[in-house]
């Protein structure tokens, strides 16, 4: 199947869900829910034998389609489709047994009628991301992201009765779009000094330029900048704690897992032509990485120490773990026989990133339903109310924290030899200091459900049967690749 049919459907199918939504009963959605996990699914597994087209037949009509310099179909598109896809189809999931809290802040308690549109509009997301993990120009990247973007606009600000959420999709839009404005004009300055929005065509000018013009330098840094906004690195990570918060909890995961997931594909994209070898421009972009990962590092580890609720301290988890991210992107390193790679590790990164986050963000949407609160109290004494629940959990915090024998183990340490090898001892001392406050923080979670007692009136949290599956799956996921990493790999190469 030609590899752009992927988008396609994608897009087809959150169509069909808008008209189910628009013309199916209205007394309840549930059932827009379970089509679209279904769907996703479906294209999952058409995502791994899906052809790109330098493996179409010459004979065919769409191998010499002109639009390939805008979209590509390699390992890594492959890996980062299906990664937005599972994504997608996990929030979808987490979505529907969070349905008495739309329902209460859409229209009101006990009515559906509202939330239909909720199921749909990740679907769309999905599509721009998987266009980004193909995007083979900055003008394709651009369309793409701010498909994305725009969707999310929606997503955050869902809860129309709610004003946290309503603060939150303001301070969304107005940071998108001044990233957004970063994004245009460094295409603008690149454009101007090369000549050129296609990336390869940017790689064959720049292994023939002999110096680092400033003004693709300036182009450069501009996009740097606005992607910062989409990974949540510093500076622009200022909108992540309130939005985290404020945003319904299924949104806060899909842009903790997807929509960073989805910047960094672009910033894979990006990097690959300006760090090649021989690149004027390679060294100035690597010090701005290397900036951006050791700021990154201190502001989210160090800030999380002080939080009380649990939904920002994911929020300035996801701004640490941008931090190790980036520093990997600063300690670019092609992959070889015997040592992985930036592109490889910042993969492996975020898919047991994936695993941890996602399955946090389940536990947290039905203690925020059961108990009414996501403040870090809200877990206490956990282990003696909902055992399961509790030793979940803590696999997931641990894993989280870099402990070994968990899946996040892993890509804490493959960030660190990259780092190691390309002797950045400066951010590496950085990068240990945020682990060490990372032991810290996460592991006060574990605290609060095995050392400290609950109160009276606490309820005890039962996870309904889509949310109980997923969050037992995804432990044992953790557990597994802590020992034996080498499907993730797999599923890479």
């Amino acid at each position: 199947m030609p590899a752009y049919y992927l988008e396609a459907l994608t897009v087809t199918l959150g169509i069909v869900l808008l008209m189910l939504e628009a013309f199916g009963p209205a007394h309840s959605k549930r059932h827009i829910g379970l089509i679209a996990a279904c769907g996703l699914g479906l294209i999952f597994i058409f995502n791994l034998f899906a052809i790109g087209p330098d493996q179409a037949r010459p004979d065919s009509a769409w191998a010499g389609w002109p639009l390939w310099n805008l979209y590509g179909y390699d390992g890594i598109a492959r890996f980062y489709k299906g990664f937005a896809l599972a994504c997608t189809a996990l929030v979808i999931l987490m979505a529907l047994d969070y349905r008495p809290i739309l329902a209460r802040f859409t229209d009101h308690p006990g009515s559906e009628a509202a939330t239909g549109e909720y199921y749909a509009l990740p679907v769309f997301a999905c599509a721009g991301m998987m266009w980004m993990a193909s995007a083979k120009d900055l003008a394709s990247a651009f369309v793409a992201l701010e498909l994305v973007t725009i969707t999310f606009y929606i997503l955050v600000a869902f809860l129309r009765r709610n004003l946290g959420s309503l603060e939150a999709g303001v301070k969304y839009l107005i940071l998108g779009a001044l990233s957004t404005g970063f994004l245009v004009y460094g295409i603008a300055w690149i454009y101007g000094s090369t000549g050129t929005m296609n990336l390869q065509a940017l790689g064959l000018k720049l292994a023939t330029a002999t110096e680092a013009s400033p003004a693709l330098l300036l182009g450069v840094g501009l996009v740097l900048v606005s992607l910062a906004f989409k990974i949540g690195a510093v500076p622009m990570h200022v909108w992540i704690p309130d939005v985290y918060q404020g945003a319904p909890t299924p949104t806060t995961a899909f842009l903790s897992v997807g929509s960073k997931a989805a910047g960094f594909v672009l910033l894979l994209r990006f990097l690959d032509p300006l760090l090649q070898v021989g690149s004027p421009v390679a060294k100035h972009v690597m010090v701005m990485l290397a900036i951006l990962a050791g700021a990154t590092l201190l502001v989210g580890n160090l800030a999380a120490i002080a939080q009380t609720n649990f939904k920002r301290l994911l929020a300035y988890s996801s701004i640490s773990h941008a931090g190790f991210l980036t520093l990997a992107l600063a300690s670019w390193q092609t992959s070889s026989a015997t040592a992985m790679g930036s592109v490889t590790t910042v993969s492996f990164y975020l898919a047991t990133y994936l695993l941890m986050t996602l399955a946090a963000f389940f536990i947290l949407a039905q203690v925020r339903l059961q108990s009414g609160s996501e403040e870090i109290d809200a877990f206490n004494g956990l282990g003696k109310r909902s055992p399961m629940l509790a030793h979940a959990l803590t696999v997931i915090m641990a894993a989280m924290a870099g402990v070994p024998l968990t899946a996040g183990f892993w890509g804490k340490w493959f960030v660190f030899s990259l780092a190691v090898n390309q002797g950045l001892w400066w951010c590496v001392a950085l990068a240990t200091i945020g682990a060490a406050a990372g032991f810290y923080y996460y592991f006060k979670l574990i605290r609060a459900m095995w050392w400290v007692e609950a109160s009276a009136d606490a309820p005890v949290v039962q996870l309904p049967g889509i949310s109980r599956v997923v969050v037992i799956t995804l432990t044992l996921a953790i557990l597994i690749l802590g020992v034996f990493p080498a499907p993730i790999l797999w599923l890479i190469g």
